[in-house]
């Protein structure tokens, strides 16, 4: 499907219907404090419902609890095995790049504002983080695993921000459309998957086509579970590249919020770091892969690294060409990744499991895996001319 600013525009209109009837009749109710409650005992799949559950919120579970049926399982498995191979480059790409690139949407860096406030960025990176890992474990959707309560949770969130914006009044409809919209949705969609692709080529990261097009896949069925509208998700790479050209060129651009959450960001990165000297080396790898404009968007300070980060592509080759060589160099790289993208999780959740709460109300001051994978290396789609 070809996007025009025309069908953009319809779907800045759009919200999702099911999460949205869900949460606005457990205002109504005053059901909201008892569901979340009762909703902690509910994490993985296959766990009964608790007793007391709002009727309508059983409803919803029963009727998101599996995923679409034009799941391809084939391609599933072949997205765990890049995410695998990849987790940390891949973590790298989500911390240093998707996270900022939500920043630089002036609209989307005013709903987290009031979604999660200016002074706790390590909770959605630690939501986000999270969400990501459940996604990519060989029992994702299996009885026992973590990720379909977690997506389902994640979709009440969003239409609950939705709807506070809404009955408060302080959004406004006329001019952003729908908070949270199908837009937007997909948006976020293509900022995990295609930003994150386009980081590891920037990267130096050697990926296969099939490698690359399995994970793209993989969000399209997150988006599915998130309520993306699936008739207007772009379905291959050169469509989503389509789609975020255009949807960034309609949108981005600076703002006081977006600078504050990156600095908070940046903040919360350099404490990870060990040490001050490599503190710098957060900013310098955010502007390498945001690039300079969106660098200077979001007032990310230049400093005497971001030359030399851009020698980060040759000594990933080098790793690479040790994995690719030596059967154990490739195992201890694969647990290397595994642990850093563990202990990075840790430091953000401090070892507590994020439970993606709808909130009773927002923010006060709220303003507005083999040789064959390198056979052939995967090239970004060509950057394309709005319509």
């Amino acid at each position: 499907m070809n996007h025009t600013e025309a069908s953009m525009d319809a779907l800045r209109r759009s919200g999702d219907e099911l999460a949205d009837a869900t949460v606005a009749t457990l205002f109504e109710r005053g059901e909201v404090g008892k569901f979340n409650t009762l909703m902690r005992y509910v994490s993985t799949v296959g766990a009964p419902l608790p007793d007391g559950l709002p009727e309508v919120a059983r409803e919803y579970l029963r009727e998101t609890s599996a995923p679409p049926a034009w799941v391809d399982w084939g391609e599933m498995e072949k997205a765990r095995l890049f995410f695998i191979d990849n987790n940390v480059h891949i973590s790298t790409a989500l911390s240093f790049a998707s996270m900022p690139a939500c920043y630089v949407v002036p609209h989307v860096a005013q709903l987290l504002s009031a979604a999660h406030g200016l002074k706790y960025p390590s909770k959605r990176m630690a939501e986000t983080g999270q969400f990501t890992v459940y996604l990519m474990q060989p029992d994702a959707f299996e009885a026992g695993s973590r990720f379909i309560p977690a997506a389902q949770k994640v979709r009440l969130l969003h239409a609950s921000i939705r709807h506070h914006l809404k009955r408060e009044g302080r959004w406004d409809t006329e001019a952003l459309g729908t908070p949270i919209c199908q837009e937007d949705m997909i948006g976020g969609q293509m900022f995990f998957s295609m930003l994150v692709l386009d980081s590891l080529h920037r990267l130096g990261i050697h990926m296969s086509t099939e490698g690359a097009e399995a994970y793209y896949y993989a969000w399209r069925v997150v988006g599915a579970m998130l309520g993306v509208d699936q008739e207007a998700v772009p379905k291959s790479l050169e469509e989503a590249r389509r789609f975020l050209d255009l949807y960034m060129v309609r949108h981005m651009g600076p703002s006081e919020e977006g600078a504050h959450l990156t600095r908070q960001l940046i903040d919360l990165y350099e404490e990870v770091v060990p040490g001050t000297f490599f503190d710098p080396i957060v900013s310098a790898l955010i502007r390498h892969l945001v690039g300079d404009t969106c660098g200077d968007w979001l007032q990310v300070p230049r400093t005497p690294w971001d030359t030399v980060v851009k020698a980060v592509p040759h000594l990933l080759g080098v790793l690479e060409t040790i994995e690719d060589r030596s059967p154990l160099g490739a195992w201890a790289l694969d647990r290397l990744g595994h642990l850093t993208t563990v202990l990075e999780l840790s430091s953000l959740t401090r070892g507590r499991v994020m439970h993606y709460a709808i909130p009773e109300q927002l923010k006060r001051d709220y303003g507005v895996s083999d040789s064959v994978r390198r056979a052939q290396r995967w090239a970004p789609p060509a950057a394309t001319v709005p319509y």
